[in-house]
């Protein structure tokens, strides 16, 4: 299935793709189902109260993701593009207050979070490990309507009955819809080839297709959010929210390297200190639910972000209208590993997530400054490469450690993989659909403790304190 630009890169809020958006999604959908009269069971009467349960990750990571409130928030009819953070935790004091959600459209409907919300620590459910099922009951407490949700990474969400359809090769009739339908990266470079194409160019016009003159104004308002969160998190001091009691370090280690401009300070490494500021001031954002852009994913926001930003400010040459092409050619590269793999850190842990985005950064990166398509190709395989195996083991289930420096690391990997790139022609021994499958075969073989459970890793070993 075709993947949009916006698909990849979504406004959202922190401090989860999978487990704060997905969720506050499906509880929004399942608000639809019940507007449009969904079947009810014979004998049921008028919808009454709702019940959610929560499974898999979504359940044993649920808390430090704020999933039971972006639960509370979608069943009041709130979506996380248009969501206002502080108006939020107004409604959600509210509902857990009077044990009422009033969606427009439905009667007041019984909703008290602590009896009706359950996170199940058991098995998860059979497609995917982010799992949410949502149920509407009559005055007699009979089922009216029910539906199972998959919450499959960088705030996608699918019912039990699509991801199975998805399974038998489903919905792949819309790949046609555009003017060069790459699947797969060889796909990509045929078509390049053949087209005389840059890899930018074909992704802007089957992008164009679908959104005509817009284009430009929707992704200049993708890029607009993204460098707001970075400034945003460059300003901020204090603890991150959570209980680990994570200090934000952005705005002091930005203030430092501002000091030392035009002192003769500087280290030749110094530009790994830039790279790694801009994209922990995007997490640090994200930890704190702040507004953010999946890149592909919350917990990978800070990558793409952050090597578009050091291309404008440290790049020579370097032109606002290219980032652009920037994002265009990285959502090209996060569809590729979305439709052939994963995004989802509970389904193959973080190389899925700030993995995808590191090969991302470094395509686009590459592409614009100046790199053929094979090259871009090469560098997007450079950086998922090493990211191959990285786990998903966040402590205590928050989006910070060792996620906030993890995305610093990923930016500098795709800058290195997009420079490696640029001095080879092209060439290379591992081709990046080849890499995408090993990241997807290691992701199922690996551990469900690593997966986004926090029950393994680097979640399991904290300082006695």
């Amino acid at each position: 299935m075709f993947l949009s630009v916006f698909d990849i890169f979504k406004i959202g809020i922190g401090p989860s793709s999978s487990h704060t958006m997905g969720p506050m999604v499906a509880a929004a959908r399942f608000l639809e189902d019940l507007r449009g009269g969904a079947e009810k069971i014979p004998g049921s009467g008028a919808l009454h109260m709702l019940g959610a349960s929560l499974h898999g990750s979504l359940a044993f990571t649920g808390k430090g993701h704020a999933t039971d409130r972006a639960v509370i928030l979608g069943l009041c009819g709130l979506l996380p593009d248009t969501l206002d953070p502080d108006r939020a935790e107004e409604i959600e004091a509210e509902v857990r207050r009077t044990g009422l959600v009033r969606p427009e459209g439905l009667p007041p409907l019984r909703f008290a979070p602590e009896t009706d919300l359950v996170f199940d620590y058991g098995s998860p459910l059979p497609g995917h490990a982010n799992g949410l099922i949502l149920k509407a009951f009559d005055q007699s407490g009979r089922i009216r309507h029910q539906q199972t949700y998959y919450s499959i990474g960088g705030g996608f969400v699918v019912t039990a009955a699509e991801l199975e359809r998805a399974g038998e090769g489903g919905g792949e009739a819309s790949v046609m819809a555009v003017p060069y339908p790459f699947r797969t990266a060889a796909e990509m470079l045929r078509m390049g080839r053949e087209s005389g194409q840059t890899i930018a160019r074909m992704k802007r016009a089957n992008e164009q297709a679908i959104h005509g003159a817009a284009l430009d104004r929707k992704l200049d308002r993708i890029w607009q959010i993204m460098d707001g969160c970075i400034q945003r998190g460059l300003t901020q001091d204090g603890l991150l929210p959570g209980g680990l009691n994570v200090h934000r370090r952005a705005r002091s280690i930005h203030q430092q390297l501002l000091a030392e401009r035009g002192r003769n300070l500087n280290q030749p490494h110094q530009a790994n200190d830039w790279m790694s500021v801009y994209a922990m001031a995007v997490n640090e954002e994200n930890a704190a639910g702040g507004r953010v852009v999946t890149s592909p994913t919350n917990g990978a926001a800070g990558v793409v972000p952050a090597v578009a930003r050091y291309y404008l400010d440290h790049c020579v040459d370097a032109r606002p209208e290219r980032v652009r092409d920037l994002l265009l050619v990285a959502s090209a590269i996060g569809g590729i590993i979305k439709h052939n793999a994963s995004i989802s850190g509970a389904e193959v842990g973080c190389q899925g997530e700030v993995g995808s985005a590191s090969a991302m950064a470094a395509a686009g990166l590459c592409a614009i400054l100046g790199g053929t398509n094979e090259q871009v190709e090469n560098a997007a395989e450079i950086a998922l490469e090493h990211h191959l195996g990285m786990t998903c083991d966040p402590a205590a289930g928050l989006v910070q450690v060792p996620c906030i420096e993890r995305n610093g690391l990923g930016a500098i990997k795709a800058v290195s993989a997009a420079s490696l790139a640029l001095r080879g022609d092209g060439t290379h021994f591992m081709p990046l659909d080849n890499c995408i499958r090993v990241m997807r075969d290691t992701g199922r073989d690996m551990d469900l403790k690593y997966k986004e459970t926090s029950q393994g890793g680097i979640a399991v070993n904290l300082p006695e304190c």
